[in-house]
């Protein structure tokens, strides 16, 4: 059993790190807004790792009467029955308190029960750098106690705001340093540390979320064809893929192992699997996904390439930026890709409930000309199929509006579209403070 004391040098080591971290480095305010937290309900933040979930959460709760637990500190080998000594090392350390983070908490086994035990008398708030901290037995044992929060890594709009860049979307000059920064963030990524550290970090971090929130978290058998799947997949961003094909790629037995591992890489948020679009769930769910990374820094460092793809780039851009929309303001959205019999294909389908709320193209272009047709063909199929007018192809320097047939297909750039937290353009919607 690990002593009390030691959980307290834990707690207060990790502690002292965190307030270092916000006195010394450039700490922005995020996106994600957490709402108030409460007694009884326990507050859930995910994210893939290094996203900045432990600084949001201790943010939170800087000025508040709190404690601190990092149990991905190797002095916190806990288990189960051993968790009450938490709260005996913090009511020594700090008396009562009215909130405590725990971070990473899922690799105690039984750590729900604790939750739930302490709910009613503490503001608890929760991190975890993978999806399945929403098991079956947190489910049982805290059904509707729970507010979930997802993080992603800085938005262009953050990297705007940790550059001390406001653009003035109408002057020229804030207009040629918006897309500069542009082609940077497009290259490596939004993880706050690549921009301290370098691309070291990214691989580091990639092996990291590899082998301990996958391999080890999940024990996995074949390990090779694990991180061989993890690297197909950063590899091959904004392309369908098939589990039977992988099967054979990958010399697995069984497709069941492929679709396992793949929802382990995306329960560690590394990768998103995008579903084909259709009013039939059956057709949707067995054919091809497309597969997006989490980070275009990612894919620029670990991803196997014999060329740089942009298009492919602006793509995966724009997958992560719609998720991370739906995570922070719609959360009513499904997104999806569309594909027909004739093959005509649209990158992303946005529903809202019941309806189809927009099409969305992505292309590397700087002119009306540079588009082609077959995107626009697409674009304009799918929105008579599914009665959706409101069509955008986003491009990389290309804005205007098209009429065909009778439709309009709105062009935005791309640098204007990540601007804006709404789904269709209609003026930039800039961030305060």
């Amino acid at each position: 059993m690990v002593s009390v004391e030691v959980i307290k040098s834990a707690i207060v080591d990790k502690e002292e790190e965190l307030r270092n971290k916000v006195k010394t480095e450039r700490i922005i305010e995020r996106e994600l807004k957490v709402e108030k937290i409460s007694e009884d309900v326990a507050s859930i933040i995910t994210g893939v790792r290094r996203c900045g979930k432990s600084i949001l959460a201790f943010l939170l709760t800087q000025r508040k009467n709190a404690a601190y637990v990092n149990f991905e500190d190797e002095r916190l080998q806990l288990k189960q029955e051993d968790l009450n000594a938490i709260l005996e090392a913090i009511a020594s350390l700090k008396g009562e308190v009215e909130f405590i983070v725990f971070d990473e908490i899922q690799y105690v086994n039984g750590w729900e029960r604790f939750i739930s035990r302490i709910l009613p008398a503490k503001k608890v708030i929760i991190t975890g750098s993978n999806a399945r901290l929403m098991s079956k037995e947190f489910s049982t044992f805290l059904t509707g106690r729970h507010v979930d929060f997802e993080l992603f890594p800085f938005s262009f709009r953050e990297y705007l705001f940790f550059n001390d860049f406001s653009p003035n979307v109408y002057l020229t000059k804030d207009i040629a340093k918006t897309k500069n920064l542009l082609v940077e963030y497009l290259k490596i990524g939004g993880f706050p540390l690549t921009y301290r550290v370098g691309r070291y970090f990214l691989s580091e971090n990639y092996r990291d979320i590899v082998e301990r929130d996958v391999i080890q978290r999940y024990n996995i058998k074949f390990k090779n064809a694990l991180k061989d799947l993890a690297k197909y997949y950063v590899s091959n961003c904004a392309q369908e893929v098939s589990f039977n094909k992988l099967k054979n790629i990958l010399n697995l037995k069984s497709v069941h192992t492929v679709k396992d591992y793949s929802l382990y890489l995306s329960n560690a948020y590394l990768v998103f699997l995008l579903e084909k679009y259709s009013p039939k769930l059956k057709e949707s769910i067995i054919a091809p996904k497309k597969v997006y990374c989490i980070d275009n820094g990612i894919v620029n460092t670990m991803g196997f390439k014999i060329s740089e793809n942009l298009g492919s780039l602006m793509e995966n851009l724009v997958a992560i930026e719609l998720l991370r929309r739906k995570s922070y303001w719609f959360k009513e959205w499904e997104v999806y890709y569309w594909k027909n019999s004739q093959q005509n294909e649209v990158d992303f389908v946005v529903k809202e409930g019941l309806k189809v709320k927009q099409l969305i193209q992505v292309t590397y272009a700087f002119g009306k000309d540079e588009i082609e047709k077959r995107e626009v063909k697409a674009l304009l199929k799918a929105g008579e199929e599914l009665k959706c007018k409101n069509l955008l192809v986003i491009t990389w320097d290309y804005e205007d509006e098209v009429k065909l047939n009778g439709r309009k297909i709105k062009c935005t750039p791309l640098w204007k579209w990540l601007l804006s937290i709404s789904t269709s353009y209609d003026g930039i919607k800039r961030r305060e403070g």
